[in-house]
């Protein structure tokens, strides 16, 4: 992970809220400036899935009827990332520290100190937490709806875009949101499980865009993916169970790396989408039948 930025590594203390602190609400300038070890970046953890190098184009496999859901939850990311996230680098930490998942969070149910942060390093009852009133629980549901970058949210928004309309057919509206919650929510315990010490914020919707594409494995294996996957840049079609495991297998590459990229996530999260789906297959390609009978699909 990379340093810290200036207004968490030199602000002497954290208060109940920053207007306790700080006249006007606002650390001061010298406060808020990047650290020379900041390396002009900070430490999130984000599910990236644009840096997974294999970028699907479109899937060959229409839908039955608009994807309300879908296009709801790409609404959702969508307005989060532009109207509600910070856009000055400073800000936006904090307010990734005082909304999203963080690992050491969850597995002491306790919030992170600034010693905690500064340190990188994990410890039970330090005290004097920088937020006191954060919802460790609600944390782990905000973060799906949290981006860490324009690159991350596109790369998110496009895989939901492809994947989800078929899945929303094949679940129903209300059973889709509800695997796409579950996954996102047990990809981020995917994550705390092998990193329950991470003091960095965890964000991005991929790990819930991946429990739909383990859903998709499961129901739609023939169907056809074009993609391209750099540096090779000429479209090329191969089955949707070809496509998956390989983006399956491209996670399991970046453990042992230096990527921020939280790989746990995406497995955790495409495990649950396909066992469950697989659970319930039966009664999901029943209904995907009855639909295309009633769509006048062949």
């Amino acid at each position: 992970m990379g340093g810290l930025l200036g207004s968490l590594a030199h602000a002497p203390n954290y208060c109940a809220s920053r207007r306790d602190c700080y006249p006007g609400g606002r650390p001061p300038a010298r406060v808020r400036d990047l650290t020379l070890l900041g390396w002009a970046a900070y430490a999130v953890r984000h599910t990236q899935s644009e840096a997974d190098r294999m970028i699907p184009i479109r899937d060959l496999n229409p839908g039955l009827r608009r994807p309300v859901v879908s296009l709801l939850l790409i609404a959702s990311v969508v307005a989060v990332y532009f109207l509600i996230q910070p856009a000055d680098p400073v800000d936006e930490y904090e307010f990734l520290v005082e909304q999203a998942a963080i690992g050491c969070e969850i597995s002491t149910n306790e919030a992170v100190s600034l010693e905690e942060i500064r340190s990188e390093l994990c410890v039970a009852g330090d005290g004097n937490p920088v937020f006191p009133e954060k919802s460790v629980p609600l944390s782990v549901l905000v973060s799906i709806f949290l981006h860490g970058g324009l690159a991350h949210l596109i790369g998110n928004v496009w895989s939901l875009w492809l994947f989800g309309n078929n899945v929303e057919d094949a679940y129903g509206r209300g059973g889709y949101l509800l695997l796409y919650l579950l996954s996102g929510i047990v990809a981020t315990f995917g994550f705390v499980v092998l990193n329950p010490d991470s003091t960095a914020p965890l964000v991005g919707a991929s790990g819930a865009i991946a429990g739909v594409m383990g859903a998709y494995f499961v129901l739609f294996p023939g169907a056809r993916v074009l993609s391209i996957i750099p540096p090779i840049f000429i479209p090329f079609r191969m089955p949707a169970a070809l496509f998956l495991l390989l983006w399956l297998g491209a996670q399991f590459l970046l453990a042992g790396g230096t990527s921020a990229i939280a790989w746990e996530a995406h497995v955790a999260g495409f495990l649950f989408g396909m066992v469950v789906t697989l659970m319930f297959r039966r009664g999901l390609t029943a209904r995907l039948a009855e639909r295309r009978d009633a769509a006048g699909f062949a």
